[in-house]
């Protein structure tokens, strides 16, 4: 899975902290997310997506095989 959220965070002035608290989640998982070590729920997928006002698939792309 690819991720767009360091970009969209960045633009939107965001630090990992600044968003995880946002979100009720730790920096580590935003940072484990940015870095393609972990691939969010459902659930944070789509908070994350609704926090920045952008379709999921706009943040997250499946990697085809």
């Amino acid at each position: 899975m690819t991720t767009t959220l360091p970009a969209l965070r960045s633009e939107h002035r965001l630090t990992q902290a600044d968003l995880a608290q946002r979100l009720g989640v730790s920096r580590q998982t935003i940072n484990s997310i940015e870095t393609g070590r972990f691939e969010p729920s459902l659930t944070l997928a789509l908070r994350i997506a609704r926090h920045f006002g952008r379709p999921v698939e706009i943040i997250f792309d499946l990697d085809e095989d």
